[in-house]
């Protein structure tokens, strides 16, 4: 019986290892390039290295995490092309499904999706920018609430995680939180008045400008950094 279950208890570590390293990720803890020793992060986490390993594995397919035939693993750099892209495909998937989810949702949802953006709005007061994402993506994902998607959800989803790391190290610094909540707060009226395509265009909008903001962003603070770095 003890055997039988090691293999669910060897996953159960593993996505505990893997929601941690997401976390530390995301928060920018873990910076893009940085390597990932798997000793270093075994010791602290307190586990050994075989979940690390397999955690880091599941990063990859997420694609915040890279593996390098001489260096092993390292936070995944987005080019800022790459960075643009993503949010271009975000606003394709995202309104799409907007599209498909209005007809579905009721009056809780939207209610609920009301009380998100109260609590995403009070995390913006507060500066506390980590909160911030994870109800970022609970705003969206609440107004993409058809069932028979599942996979395009789970793609969103990651899409959100990569983009969510440079969104918050955009804010921690710029501080331009007023301009999203006014846009969600924007959408989610819409969305009450089931004007679909008023609906759809408000949320490719606000993808679409806060991808091109947030490349703006980090031309200017790559740039700054390489300075820094260069030798006098």
């Amino acid at each position: 019986m003890g055997a039988q279950n090691l293999p669910i208890e060897r996953q159960t570590v593993t996505s505990q290892a893997a929601a941690r390293l997401r976390d530390k990720i995301l928060r920018g803890d873990y910076r893009e390039g940085v390597p990932l020793r798997q000793d270093a992060l075994a010791a602290e986490l307190g586990v050994s290295r075989i979940p690390i390993r397999e955690a880091l594995r599941q990063l990859e397919v997420e694609g915040l995490v890279t593996f390098s035939p001489h260096v092993g693993a390292v936070v995944s750099t987005l080019s800022l092309g790459e960075i643009m892209e993503l949010f271009e495909v975000r606003a394709l998937l995202e309104t799409d499904l907007l599209r498909r989810s209005i007809d579905q949702l009721t009056a809780a949802d939207l209610d609920r999706a009301e009380d998100i953006l109260d609590a995403y709005e009070t995390a913006f007061r507060e500066g506390d920018v980590a909160t911030w994402g994870v109800l970022n993506w609970r705003f969206h994902s609440t107004l993409l609430g058809v069932k028979d998607r599942p996979l395009t959800i789970g793609i969103l989803q990651n899409l959100h995680n990569q983009s969510d790391r440079y969104t918050r190290l955009q804010l921690s610094l710029t501080h331009g939180e007023s301009r999203a909540a006014e846009e969600h707060r924007a959408i989610l009226s819409a969305v009450r008045d089931g004007d679909v395509d008023d609906a759809c265009q408000l949320l490719r909008s606000h993808i679409v400008d806060a991808g091109r903001s947030l490349v703006d962003f980090l031309r200017v603070h790559r740039s700054g950094e390489a300075a820094h770095r260069e030798p006098a």
